[in-house]
């Protein structure tokens, strides 16, 4: 009796444990129970693994639509759109010249689904680029790179550079003509410190431009080695590097106090609807492994007042962008395929052979000088990029749009200095040509340094040097320089992309290219 009472007894408890599993395993993922007070909201945050790179709470300043306009977010979120449907082609897709274009078309026509999934991750692609572009405009705008964010805006540029690249090297992958000449180009713009070199005689002992290339192709021409190149850097190496990047990101956003505010946010907000606890009214001290100390973190004399819990606000806040994005994205592959030409012919040049959009503005500096328009001016600008945070030390309206002396009239005025240079110089080279169209027996090592694109930074650079002595301001300077290469890029862009034909002659219409 004793023995089938005890087996009945454990029956009895393997039944009640195995109707009880599914409670379990849902209080094992969510120990903290349902978020229904500040305390399991804060538990909410920090026990799970994708948000505990947030603050437990958020300021109500960085819920505002304005402040950020979700730009960030869409980003992270076109990054796994452009993930996830990128995992799901890799299952069709064959990295072999021999086949590559043959599986593009099974994709495109055959696989169910295929041709929307490739028209989504072509889209999200160019939505991130878009929107990390406008991203490091919104941070730069409201001098949110200041101290102590100045390595965080390292690292956005570091993610801007790597998103560029993630976009060029998944360019190659469906080896038609446009992706084959497309990485022609990007690839002599590598080798172009030969125009240097070669002027200089020094290219057999010193080639720096050739060692890009063989590193970008692993080859002397776009071949299999490119390819399967292409192809590892597009699926594995990059997509790496920018989800580490962005984990560094995030937190030190967290880390550096969060988003960055004006000094009266406070004041300009009111007070809240609803009064939230709060710890005490100016936090004086931090404490160390060692010992009770003055700290120096963002937290010092940042309580929590005029914040808010992160789960819900932040977290719904940041789900609406995302399914925003995603809507966005499904839209425009709805109306608009990804394109695919003929197969790659390396004897038969695609005319004009076009780089994809957001190089088409080096391209067109290109056109002058291969060196300066695709190595010298590009590390210039990454360079200004990099030194701004460091060069500009004021405090004066950090948070603010516009922010610093000038505010919002300097930057409409310097709009207007950019759009003329750049337009006033196009206008010119595109009617009058250049010095080599001049003096066809000039120096090349002048021509490279003398054309379009370095008048144009000359221009900008003197434009912000007045700036600077004009307001005493080195912010005012940055906000007039930084304005002027965005309307300059924008411009060139558009050139490249609309007004150039066969040769790269300037043409009013598509429908001025001559006929065959």
């Amino acid at each position: 009796m004793k023995s089938a009472d005890a087996s009945g007894s454990a029956l009895g408890a393997f039944a009640d444990n195995l109707r009880a599993a599914p409670r379990r395993i849902r209080e094992g993922a969510f120990r903290g129970g349902a978020p229904h007070t500040d305390r399991t909201r804060s538990t909410f945050v920090f026990g799970n693994v994708f948000l505990h790179l947030h603050s437990v709470r958020v300021h109500r300043w960085s819920l505002r639509w304005w402040t950020t306009a979700g730009l960030g977010i869409a980003s992270v979120a076109a990054f796994l759109i452009t993930l996830v449907t990128g995992v799901l082609l890799m299952f069709y897709y064959k990295p072999y010249p021999d086949v590559a274009y043959a599986s593009i078309k099974d994709i495109h026509f055959v696989v169910p689904t295929g041709r929307f999934m490739r028209n989504i991750h072509r889209w999200a692609t160019n939505v991130m680029v878009v929107t990390v572009i406008l991203h490091m405009a919104r941070v730069f705008y409201t001098a949110a790179y200041r101290s102590p964010r100045e390595f965080n805006w390292l690292i956005g540029l570091a993610l801007l550079v790597t998103t560029l690249g993630l976009s060029f090297t998944g360019y190659l992958l469906p080896w038609d003509q446009l992706a084959y000449w497309a990485i022609t180009i990007g690839a002599n713009i590598a080798q172009s410190p030969r125009e240097v070199t070669d002027a200089l005689g020094v290219t057999d002992m010193f080639d720096p431009g050739g060692l890009q290339r063989l590193l970008l192709l692993g080859s002397d021409t776009v071949g299999p080695e490119a390819l399967i190149r292409f192809y590892l850097l597009h699926v594995m190496i990059l997509p790496l590097g920018l989800t580490m990047l962005l984990a560094v990101h995030f937190w030190r956003v967290r880390k550096d106090g969060g988003l960055a505010r004006p000094s009266d946010a406070d004041e300009r907000l009111g007070p809240p609807a609803q009064t939230y606890p709060v710890f005490t009214e100016a936090p004086a001290k931090t404490y160390s492994l060692a010992a009770v100390v003055r700290g120096r973190t963002e937290a010092v004399n940042r309580g929590p007042e005029n914040t808010l819990p992160s789960m819900p606000h932040l977290f719904y806040a940041e789900l609406a962008v995302t399914m925003l994005t995603v809507a966005v994205c499904l839209a425009l592959a709805l109306v608009s395929d990804a394109p695919l030409r003929e197969v790659a012919n390396p004897l038969v040049p695609e005319n004009p052979a076009k780089a994809p959009w957001y190089f088409l503005g080096l391209q067109e500096l290109v056109s002058f000088s291969a060196f300066m328009g695709g190595i010298g001016i590009p590390a210039i600008v990454i360079l200004g990029l990099a030194l701004i945070p460091y060069l500009d030390r004021e405090e004066v309206q950090t948070g603010d749009w516009w922010g610093g002396p000038g505010g919002w009239p300097l930057v409409r005025r310097s709009i207007a200095v950019g759009l003329g240079s750049v337009l006033a110089l196009e206008a010119f080279a595109i009617r009058f040509g250049w010095l080599r169209e001049w003096f066809p027996a000039i120096p090349q090592l002048v021509v490279t340094f003398v054309n379009p694109a370095t008048i144009l930074t000359l221009a900008y650079g003197a434009y912000s040097v007045w700036l600077v002595r004009r307001h005493a301001s080195a912010r005012a300077g940055a906000l007039g320089l930084f304005t002027c290469f965005l309307c300059g890029f924008l411009v060139l862009t558009v050139i490249g992309t609309h007004f150039r034909g066969p040769n790269w002659v300037f043409y009013w219409s598509p429908a001025d290219w001559p006929r065959h």
